[in-house]
């Protein structure tokens, strides 16, 4: 467990853990010998002690993995949500109490089995974009060169993209959730405003507030929102989605918005826009048809949220604070805050009446697509450049991020590579209220093709390669089979378009299969008609396919499977009968297992 992508590998963990190669104190002693070791990062605002935390991991010891979802996974918590027995700052050492009670949804994540490490830096009262407006110290992005780690939940985003922890909340007013995602090239979901409860978190706009999910991969993002999910009696602002109105759309039959080249503005950043457009491109391939659509209703509301009168309702519950402490207050900070002094009850009501106009113009946008895609930073800055200029580049940064929670919107903040000057790139699928299930879906099916396969290399004598496609792949039960073996994973790749995903019951008789009622996956070769699947290739021992076929369940078995390059590769196929069996479904639109499981998750 030494690589970032591990810790951050719920799959892997779980894997670990019920393998008993792995137990919760030595992912503690890692994640403590990891903070050691980055020093001053300005990442951490107050930790748990780690006797404590050894004791809470070692509690786990007695719990079966299978029973807690989060069972072992460490995690941190941005310093305005309460978490019982440590401070809650919101970024100003002046303004600190100490809570009795622990938020709801940090509750949830602990009963889920979640190791809670500690409570991570922020913008001050989770007033900014950039990460370098607190006391504490401003984080940096992981990818270093001074680039800012994008805030207000900075050190939450570092924490994970740094391989601290293995998620993070964050909150999310004005794409706090998002941005920092974007600058550490990790995942930021932005649920609908109310499906997390906003309970013992401190208000910065609570009309908008959401609580944010930060991780390392679409799948884990998932996790923690199905873990943390959950309306509160102590929470006005909480609510679930209606009765089908959280159903998902398989990536093959998602309408995809995509706004025009005059729509948008990557502020002179060559590289920034040539990441968006391709990445942008790769996300329609994965949709049944796209449509252009307008970016102009989004752009004017989310102007509203800083150059209006909800920068007013900032001051509802700091007000009094800012009056009697204004010396505790960074000037930046105290700037954006004050200027909600200037808007008076009509101002309010006025810029009330022109959102639910523009509201009503994005649903209109919404009946003829279910996705967009959009950057989720034109550019990227400096904590030097931000100096320069705090807010307007502040407001630059924001400009694909600030109108979601306005227009209630559900946002997914995905990774998109690098621009040629190794900047992080990142792509946000934004969707109406309650898409998460589809926006998860999509970004599961994006992520799986990120980047070109590597060159295959040619399998060393001795060696076979093995095409994977459901419960081996990496992280799913059957995956310690193969590692067990001394198979080595050599790529993530595609099928040609000529096969099937299908799911099946599973062969001891129970419809729900033993995967968690995922069932059982089956790629079935069908030529025409088929479709571009998901596969992992492993370079196995010859020595053990024998053994690996031994265990595969009909209607299972070994073949040759063509990939995308053409190259024929051993793998599991499924029977073409299969297919026509009580419980069989077709989940090809899903675009692979993962994919699959990740809709069925969030749904």
């Amino acid at each position: 467990m030494q690589s970032l992508h591990e810790i951050g590998d719920f799959g892997a963990l779980r894997a670990a853990y019920a393998g008993g190669r792995l137990r919760p104190v030595d992912v503690v002693d890692l994640v403590l010998r990891r903070i050691a070791a980055r020093g001053d990062d300005s990442v951490w605002i107050s930790r748990v002690p780690p006797a404590a935390l050894r004791r809470r991991a070692a509690a786990l010891a007695g719990r079966d993995p299978a029973d807690l979802p989060l069972y072992g996974v460490p995690f941190a918590v941005k310093d305005n949500i309460d978490v019982a027995g440590l401070p809650t700052t919101a970024g100003c050492p002046d303004f600190a109490y100490l809570p009795e009670r622990t938020a709801p949804a940090v509750q949830r994540l602990l009963a889920a089995g979640g190791l809670l490490v500690g409570k991570t830096n922020l913008d001050q009262f989770a007033t900014g974009l950039t990460g370098a407006r607190s006391p504490y110290g401003a984080c940096e992005s992981v990818f270093g060169g001074g680039l800012i780690a994008g805030g207000s939940s900075s050190g939450s985003a570092v924490a994970v993209a740094a391989g601290l922890v293995s998620f993070a909340l964050g909150t999310d007013t004005a794409g706090s959730g998002r941005v920092p995602a974007a600058l550490n090239g990790i995942v930021g979901l932005k649920p609908t405003r109310g499906l997390l409860s906003t309970a013992g978190v401190v208000p910065a706009c609570r009309s908008l507030d959401c609580v944010s999910i930060f991780a390392t991969g679409v799948s884990e993002a998932a996790a923690v929102l199905a873990a943390a999910r959950g309306v509160s009696p102590d929470d006005p602002w909480g609510r679930a989605p209606l009765p089908g109105q959280a159903t998902p759309r398989l990536p093959a039959t998602v309408r995809l918005g995509v706004p025009g080249a005059e729509d948008l503005d990557f502020f002179g950043d060559a590289g920034q826009r040539d990441r968006y457009l391709a990445g942008a491109d790769r996300v329609a391939a994965h949709c049944a048809e796209t449509a252009r659509v307008p970016l102009g209703p989004f752009l004017e509301a989310g102007d509203l949220l800083y150059r209006g009168p909800w920068v007013a309702e900032r001051l509802t519950g700091l007000d009094d604070f800012l009056r009697t402490h204004p010396d505790s207050v960074h000037p930046v900070t105290r700037r954006v805050l004050e200027g909600g002094r200037r808007f008076d009850a009509v101002a309010a009501f006025r810029a009330q009446h022109r959102l639910q106009e523009l509201r009503a113009g994005v649903d209109r946008i919404w009946q003829r697509v279910d996705a967009i895609v959009l950057p989720t930073v034109g550019t990227t800055f400096t904590l030097a450049e931000i100096v320069e200029d705090p807010v307007g580049r502040n407001l630059l940064l924001g400009r694909y991020t600030q109108f979601a929670n306005l227009l209630d919107l559900a946002v997914v903040t995905v990774p998109s590579g690098r621009t040629v000057d190794g900047r992080p790139a990142s792509l946000s699928l934004v969707g109406p209220a309650f898409s998460e299930p589809t926006l998860l879906a999509l970004a599961a099916a994006v992520a799986g093709t990120a980047a070109p396969p590597a060159p295959a290399a040619v399998p060393p004598p001795g060696t076979v390669q093995l095409a994977v496609v459901g419960r081996h792949l990496r992280g799913e039960p059957r995956n310690g089979e193969l590692v067990d073996c001394g198979a080595t994973l050599t790529e993530e790749t595609r099928t040609a378009a000529l096969y099937r995903l299908y799911r099946l019951g599973d062969p001891s008789g129970d419809p729900s299969g033993d995967a968690g009622g995922d069932g059982l996956p089956a790629l079935i070769r069908v030529g025409a008609g088929g479709a571009a699947i998901e596969v992992e290739v492993w370079q196995v021992p010859r020595a053990a396919v024998g053994a690996l076929l031994a265990g595969v369940p009909a209607p299972l078995s070994l073949g040759w499977v063509r990939l995308a390059d053409g190259r024929e590769v051993l793998g599991f196929l499924g029977e073409t009968y299969a297919a026509g069996e009580p419980g069989a479904h077709d989940i090809t639109a899903s675009g692979g297992w993962r994919a699959y499981r990740a809709a069925l998750a969030a749904s």
